[in-house]
């Protein structure tokens, strides 16, 4: 590409991320700035990883800046990266900072990132593909990276966004408005661009342009209807357990490879995660069923198909969003009772967690009081806690303490909660 053309696109880019914006702080590792590594951010699109470059930029004076899903950089290639690297100089000789959004756009980046590294530049990468990135980073600037994943709002940054204080202890009043909030956070999502619109026609655009534009195009698949139809599946089943056999037989798929390589092109780009059976086998566990949860509760009112038991496992889906934001070792539990969390923390079960929308049925209390004390006897766990809409209680049950708490009040509190 012609110096003149990459200087122009620059300029015009870095007037638009420059403008004046509200940035409500995410919460991301406080050691980003003062780390020696190249930051990669990565998530979901849309999810707000520019707005985080914003948020990151202010840290700086003078910094360099560019975002290659631009359209006008379509015939950007590897070998244009040297002169993108003149123009910056040229812009501000002195500035050591680059900023490289949506950067898996371009074959080879890792290359030109790890020389820039090599010479002394602070660089931050953003884009939105779990393994293209940690394919590239395997294979060109292993150890020398801090990966963050993004995701879109969580609770806490929701009420940020609303502007609602977040205290220790709230009156009768302020409860009964952060429960509300904690609703519509469910039922509408963390996206940042829907949280003023409150649109589902807007999330169901972001749905449609993360299958196209990430995974058809990308990955080049051919079976469009096929791969639509899996993701819709998945999506109308969100939190319950799935197996690639049962997918292939309930969808009349050719073949099991055929659905594992569709369910692992949608974790990749992070519509879904799945999580599987605890179980000290390795080998057991990659056969258990796994269970499934999408990125974002609000696409899933937006586009799947809507069932009485939703409620229950939207709220199921939002717990499990924030423990991900938190937690790597995710797992459930199923010996005679099914436990919906536990959490490894290295070789050590450390928690277990329970989530029901409601309690209110002495039927539904006790299947669900049942499957925690299991997941808690096998663990030698003395706590355990159920994650519930609204129900807040304190039980001692065969000598180990239950807390009932509401989604809004343990999704603020402490992180070993």
């Amino acid at each position: 590409m012609e110096k003149n053309i990459i200087g122009q696109i620059i300029l015009e880019q870095k007037k638009i991320f420059n403008r004046d914006i509200n940035i409500i702080p995410r919460e991301i590792p406080k050691n980003i700035v003062n780390s020696p590594k190249i930051i990669v951010i990565t998530g979901v699109r849309r999810s707000g990883k520019s707005t985080l470059l914003r948020q990151l930029s202010k840290n700086y004076t003078q910094f360099n800046y560019i975002n290659f899903e631009d359209e006008r950089l379509i015939d950007f290639t590897y070998h244009d990266f040297n002169t993108l690297l003149e123009v910056f100089l040229g812009l501000h000789p002195k500035s050591k900072i680059f900023f490289f959004d949506e950067i898996q756009e371009i074959k080879g980046w890792e290359k030109f990132v790890r020389r820039l590294f090599t010479e002394g530049y602070k660089l931050y990468v953003t884009g939105s593909n779990a393994t293209l990135l940690s394919s590239e980073i395997a294979t060109s600037i292993t150890g020398r990276n801090l990966k963050i994943e993004l995701y879109p709002f969580s609770f806490k940054e929701y009420l940020s966004y609303h502007n609602t204080s977040i205290k220790k202890i709230f009156t009768t009043k302020e409860k009964a408005m952060i429960s509300k909030q904690s609703t519509d956070y469910i039922q509408f999502g963390g996206f940042p661009e829907i949280l003023q619109s409150k649109d589902f026609e807007e999330l169901n655009q972001i749905y449609q342009d993360i299958i196209i534009k990430d995974l058809l195009v990308r990955r080049k698949i051919r079976d469009s209807k096929d791969f639509r139809e899996l993701s819709l599946f998945l999506l109308s089943n969100i939190s319950k357990k799935i197996s690639y056999n049962n997918l292939k037989e309930l969808l009349e798929f050719s073949n099991t490879s055929k659905v594992k390589n569709y369910v692992d092109f949608l974790c990749e780009a992070y519509i879904f995660f799945t999580i599987t059976r605890y179980d000290t086998s390795l080998k057991k566990q990659m056969v258990n069923k796994k269970k499934v949860y999408a990125i974002d509760t609000g696409i899933v009112n937006a586009v799947s198909f809507q069932f009485s038991e939703n409620k229950g496992r939207l709220l199921e889906n939002a717990v499990f969003l924030e423990l991900k934001r938190r937690y790597k070792d995710i797992y459930y539990f199923e010996d005679k009772n099914e436990c919906d969390f536990i959490i490894k923390s290295g070789r050590t079960i450390t928690q277990t967690i329970q989530v029901a929308d409601s309690l209110s049925d002495p039927q539904t209390r006790n299947r669900e009081i049942e499957g925690l004390l299991s997941a808690m006897d096998f663990f030698g766990l003395k706590k355990g806690c159920i994650i519930t809409s609204d129900t807040e209680e304190q039980l001692i049950k065969e000598n180990k303490q239950i807390t009932i708490i509401p989604f809004w009040k343990w999704s603020l509190e402490s992180r070993d909660m």
